[in-house]
């Protein structure tokens, strides 16, 4: 949808609402985030609580929309770069590494709050405003249902067929795996103080990769 189209008072609602949702992320570092106040938020945002609770039902959900941008931003990146299989795995997990740089305490946050909810909450609909806003020039793919399960899916058979799967491991298993590679690993990594965040995915990656013969190139 083109910018004109969208009415001034929906690009000014959905600039107020990544206005509160930077102002978390900014706000968290290594912080829980239990630990962050809507107070807090509100009044680095410069815009009310009854505001705030306009467009979050509660607080934790500024998690769950992280999670939504997040996955879309990825798909994005992998729409534009011919990375397919493992490489795209690594690229996404690279991702999570570079957040945990500035902000630790934002996936551990949302690996409790997935934990309290036992399932993958839904992803909240993104208005037309924010995905012009968010995604300038990727509206179709802004507005595109993200699915991390879909994404590890996809990823689990280009492997497979590029041969990268280590054997006896199939799709449906590899995509498990992931699921607790993606939290398990950073959990762990957190857990024993290990700076190098990427080097223990990949420890975890070779649980999948296919074992290769001497003079193949890795």
């Amino acid at each position: 949808m083109d910018a004109q189209s969208i009415p001034l008072r929906e690009l000014k609602k959905a600039r107020t609402k990544l206005a509160l949702y930077e102002a978390s992320l900014e706000l968290i570092g290594e912080r829980s985030f239990r630990e962050l106040l809507v107070d807090d938020i509100c009044r680095k945002a410069e815009v009310s609580k009854v505001t705030f609770f306009k467009f979050f039902r509660q607080k934790e959900d500024v998690l769950v929309y992280f999670m939504r941008i997040w996955v879309t931003c990825r798909r994005i990146e992998l729409a534009e770069r011919p990375l397919r299989g493992m490489a795209a795995i690594r690229h996404m997990l690279g991702k999570v590494v570079e957040e945990a740089e500035t902000k630790p305490g934002l996936m551990l946050s949302l690996i409790g709050f997935l934990s309290e909810m036992k399932m993958h909450p839904c992803m909240p609909e993104l208005s037309a405003a924010e995905i012009r806003l968010m995604f300038p020039g990727y509206e179709e793919l802004g507005a595109q249902d993200p699915d991390l399960h879909q994404e590890f899916t996809k990823r689990m058979e280009e492997a497979a067929e590029d041969g990268e799967l280590r054997p006896g491991i199939t799709v449906e298993s590899a995509v498990a795996l992931l699921h607790t590679i993606f939290y398990g690993a950073y959990l762990t990594g957190h857990l024993y103080g290990n700076p190098d965040l990427m080097g223990v995915y990949d420890m975890h990656l070779e649980v999948l990769r296919a074992v290769r013969e001497k003079g193949d190139q890795a």
